[in-house]
């Protein structure tokens, strides 16, 4: 392998195991999922990186609030839980963050619990963030 010496335009001839390569950590993303404003916030390292619009759990049936993480995911679970489910591990029931079959849905306070999204969100939402991944619910 042979390096330009910019700016001379010299030739040096360099060996692989010279070469060091950097290795990046992968970011790190945490969810917030606010009831009242309906909203859920993902994190990237601390950081806002993106804000959702959520329907979240009806009176007789709310969203269960607290700490938990992403213990499973299904792509393709269908009908009322749309294009991807992101399991949570809250004890006492089967609750997670998934899409919708009713969009029209997203904005209110109607689930059995789960925390709805529309389909292109969460499809966004599952491609970055990884199992284990902590969610609060406040």
């Amino acid at each position: 392998m042979f390096l330009s010496n910019y700016p001379t335009n010299t030739e040096q001839k360099v060996q692989m195991n010279d070469i060091h390569y950097e290795q990046l950590d992968p970011p790190t993303y945490s969810i917030t999922v606010n009831l009242n404003a309906h909203t859920l916030t993902l994190f990237k390292d601390g950081k806002i990186n993106k804000v959702y619009p959520v329907a979240v759990g009806k009176a007789s049936t709310p969203t269960p609030k607290g700490d938990y993480k992403i213990v499973n995911r299904q792509l393709h679970p269908g009908g009322a839980f749309g294009i991807r489910w992101l399991g949570l591990n809250i004890p006492g029931g089967n609750y997670g963050i998934h899409g919708t079959n009713n969009p029209s849905s997203i904005g209110k306070s109607i689930s059995h619990g789960c925390i709805r999204m529309y389909n292109n969100d969460v499809l966004e939402l599952s491609n970055l963030v990884p199992i284990g991944t902590t969610v609060k619910i406040i």
